[in-house]
């Protein structure tokens, strides 16, 4: 770890705290994510869910694992650092009343749509997309924070509890254990939304609340178009209001016929009716969109200090780890500490990802076709 020089923290979450750091040895700006739990074998550190899906995903539009190191019992994430998250570009956006193109959004959303389909694809979705979630580097636009991703094929229940309220799918507010991927499909629908208004579509206060809002916009599901839904309030109780709703048009005037509906089927109530990734970049919505300006390779980093939203709801915490003092310490221990690198991007000139190569092959390959993929420019002007 004495390779990386601590400049400040950029977020701190429950499982721990992410700072901004120097790559002393490239002069790179990388994020360094710190663990709270201790970690005392390094299969432990393998086979979490973060890494496993990081190590191999190679997209644009997805965060690269630069390096995974273990010294002694803490476990660091070493990430390419980006300058802002999508809640900053909006808040910088909104403070300058400086509103997207529907073309600007148009780019955002081809990218964060790519970025999940190829995640679905390969058999995770991520259970807690939301725009500090995004990161965002010039043009391009990248999902971080895969704490709480979950494997498709994985066998249910799964925790009620995922995602922020605010984008948060109806069958997660009404606490099923049996949801999937298309719990990512509605949150993007919800951050689509938020680019054009600048505003949370669903900012609820509790789930209750959440259910009422999202039923005086789309209106009360019934039984024909959401039987599950009501079988799952009836369990706890819950007796969903009676709204026509206003419709998405009422709220965002200013979207194309094309964005509306796009953002329709992703907030269809019935998660079996709601289009997948690869169906989304389909619609008509993107269909002038350059092929030029689509890309898929590898290439990012974590984000910054959030902007304070509703008497500082949130703070930006795209990565997670440990308390800053801890941390700070850790960082100036001499080299007599047993470190252990477990993926690494740069360690020697036979073995750049330092690791056990007969004991990990399959993970240093990963890493190293992560690494060389690493291609394609954006331009779509999509910066404050």
């Amino acid at each position: 770890m004495e390779r990386y020089q601590l400049l400040e923290e950029i977020g701190d979450g429950t499982f721990g705290t992410v700072h901004k750091a120097k790559d002393t040895e490239t002069q790179e700006f990388v994020a360094v994510k710190k663990f709270k739990k201790k970690y005392v074998k390094w299969d432990e550190c393998k086979n979490l869910r973060e890494v496993k899906s990081l190590v191999n995903f190679k997209n644009d539009n997805i965060v690269k694992l630069k390096e995974v190191l273990k010294v002694e019992d803490s476990l660091y994430l070493i990430f390419e650092y980006l300058e802002k998250n999508l809640y900053e570009l909006i808040n910088g956006r909104q403070t300058n009343n400086k509103k997207f193109s529907e073309s600007q959004i148009r780019c955002i959303m081809w990218q964060i749509i790519n970025g999940i389909e190829y995640m679905h694809k390969y058999g995770f979705f991520h259970r807690d997309l939301k725009p500090e979630n995004l990161l965002v580097n010039g043009e391009k636009v990248k999902i971080a924070d895969f704490g709480l991703a979950r494997e498709i094929r994985s066998i249910p229940p799964y925790t009620d509890y995922v995602a922020t309220r605010w984008y948060r799918a109806p069958e997660c507010a009404l606490r099923s254990q049996n949801y999937n991927s298309p719990v990512d499909i509605w949150a993007i629908g919800t951050i689509m939304a938020e680019l054009y208004t600048f505003k949370p579509l669903f900012p609820a206060s509790g789930e209750k609340d959440l259910l009422q809002k999202m039923c005086s916009l789309l209106g009360t599901p019934t039984l024909s178009t959401w039987s599950e839904g009501i079988q799952l309030a009836k369990k706890m109780n819950y007796n969903f209001p009676s709204c026509p709703g206003v419709g998405l048009e009422t709220i965002i005037p200013d979207a194309s016929k094309e964005a509306i509906d796009i953002m329709t089927e992703m907030l269809n109530w019935d998660p079996n009716s709601r289009p997948t990734a690869q169906k989304l970049l389909q619609h008509p919505y993107f269909q002038n969109f350059p092929a030029s300006n689509r890309i898929t390779t590898p290439e990012t980093k974590e984000s910054k200090k959030g902007f304070s939203r509703e008497n500082q709801r949130r703070k930006s915490q795209v990565l997670m780890n440990t308390s800053k003092n801890n941390f700070t310490a850790d960082l100036k221990k001499n080299t007599s500490s047993k470190e252990t690198p477990v993926l690494s991007s740069n360690h020697n000139t036979h073995n750049p990802y330092g690791i056990d190569y007969d004991k990990d092959k399959s993970l240093y390959n990963q890493i190293k076709e992560n690494k060389e993929n690493d291609s394609s420019n954006l331009k779509c002007n999509i910066s404050y």
